[in-house]
């Protein structure tokens, strides 16, 4: 008994509270990426790179059915699992947070759009008229997954209102991204695949409205329906995480009051049972806490259950296998001269470390100042920004599409150049920007001093004054 408490202690209990971290993510994340960088341009970089090469799929009446290589179910099957979370999240923002008046989505999503056209004229002004024109799709990408980590490392020095900024913008911006994939970057797109998909979709909603609550109802029509179908379609089949995500109930079966009214009954009832004096409970007593149990987890919106369930083992799992399989990048052999032969490297640098803040910014002054659009104050222009630099991240779309975009070597190579060079810097500048700012310092020593001075309400008060 003694050497269990002493793991619980020394090993358990410190692990827990780490995941519990919301920092903790991006510094597994950025292990992972350093961990990708050392292997590609190491000894083993050849076993690396094949690894991920190796297919897997089903095999029906002798053909292979979705046989994919391990990177493709990593990005299209894994990274889902990242989309349905942050989909989730945002319904919940949606419902009741930030998002739930629709004039709070204008400028996120205006800021994305502007975000995405900038960097792509940027990129076809150096290129025009070139065999690299094509190119231009390249840096018009967020890297949600690289970004909202750095965002979530930063922990409260970056508010809410700026993390559902960004996050709400980076969704607009992947799923324009996909857009730009499937119209002109996709060769071949089944349309009978999308609308099965869309079939399935219209099943989970219409069972939603019916007041279905069953999660594993949902979990099969959604992988075993909406996602395959998606990833037979030809379009990136974490689209389908998201909108599966806000087809799930986030009303839960049993109300609030009426949970509050069980769970004091459920009280009652044990606090009258006479304790048998051991460890172990008595059966009736067994019973009741199970009735506890069951009536907390109806008390809980299936979307929520879902999202908190999922967060660890996405921020923890997810994201570092994802990490491992795309950030390598090997440097063997390669032409200084070659990288500037062309200007692939700078249009896509350029178009994401410049075109992304530039749009981003430019987009939010204009709505702001049009009246379009409004902002809370949380969101200063120092942290647009920080978070337009955090935006300039294209790592996994941004190759996806120069893979799309290019079949030659040297050119793929210096798209993959001018993505990580941008995104580095990006990644650092927005950091910074956002690390130093003096607002978000001001705002925790307001909230430490208030909630020190009247408890919780009054480091609320404090904060929204400042």
């Amino acid at each position: 008994m003694k050497y269990q408490y002493k793991v619980r202690r020394g090993i358990v209990m410190p692990i827990q509270q780490f995941i519990k971290r919301e920092k903790s993510a991006g510094i597994v994340l950025g292990v992972s990426i350093v961990i990708a960088l050392l292997l590609a341009n190491s000894p083993w970089s050849e076993e690396y790179f094949h690894l991920f090469e190796h297919k897997v799929g089903f095999m029906f009446n002798g053909e292979p059915v979705l046989y994919y290589s391990l990177h493709h179910w990593i990005n299209d099957g894994l990274m889902s699992m990242f989309f349905f979370v942050v989909g989730l999240e945002l319904k919940r923002e949606f419902i009741g947070g930030e998002l739930a008046n629709p004039r709070n989505t204008v400028l996120p999503i205006g800021a994305a759009v502007a975000g995405m056209l900038v960097p792509a004229i940027i990129y076809t002004l150096l290129n025009a008229g070139t065999a690299a024109a094509g190119g231009w799709g390249i840096p018009m990408a967020t890297d949600i997954a690289f970004s909202l980590a750095i965002v979530y490392a930063l922990g409260d020095r970056v508010p809410l209102a700026a993390k559902v900024f960004l996050t709400t913008l980076a969704i607009v911006d992947d799923l324009g991204a996909v857009v730009v994939i499937a119209l002109f970057y996709t060769s071949e797109i089944s349309l009978v695949n999308i609308a099965v998909g869309l079939a399935f979709l219209g099943v989970m909603f219409g069972a939603n409205k019916m007041g279905v609550k069953n999660v594993t109802f949902y979990g099969i029509l959604g992988i075993c329906g909406v996602w395959t179908a998606f990833l037979m379609s030809g379009i990136h089949a974490t689209i389908a995480a998201v909108l599966a995500a806000f087809v799930i109930p986030s009303d839960a079966r049993l109300p609030e009051a009426e949970y509050l009214k069980r769970a004091a009954r459920h009280l009652r009832r044990f606090a009258d049972l006479k304790p048998n004096g051991v460890s172990t409970l008595e059966e009736e007593q067994v019973k009741v806490i199970s009735n506890m149990m069951n009536d907390t987890r109806d008390a809980i919106p299936p979307s929520q259950r879902l999202e908190h369930a999922m967060h660890p083992f996405v921020s923890f799992v997810v994201m570092p296998v994802f990490a491992l399989s795309n950030a390598g990048i090997s440097f063997a052999g390669l032409d200084i001269q070659s990288v500037f032969s062309t200007n692939i490297a700078s249009g896509v640098a350029l178009g994401l470390l410049l075109g992304k803040p530039l749009g981003i910014v430019l987009s939010v002054m204009l709505l702001v100042r049009l009246g379009i659009a409004r902002h809370t104050e949380a969101l200063t222009m120092r942290r647009i920004i920080g978070l337009g630099f955090l935006a300039s991240i294209g790592f996994t779309m941004s190759m996806f599409i120069s893979t799309l975009a290019f079949t030659d070597g040297n050119m793929l190579m210096q798209a993959k150049l001018g993505i990580f060079a941008a995104s580095i810097l990006g990644g650092i500048t927005g950091y910074v920007l956002l690390g130093t700012d003096g607002h978000g310092k001001h705002c925790r020593q307001a909230k430490t001093e208030g909630g020190a001075a009247t408890g919780n309400n009054g480091g609320d008060n404090q904060l929204n004054h400042v």
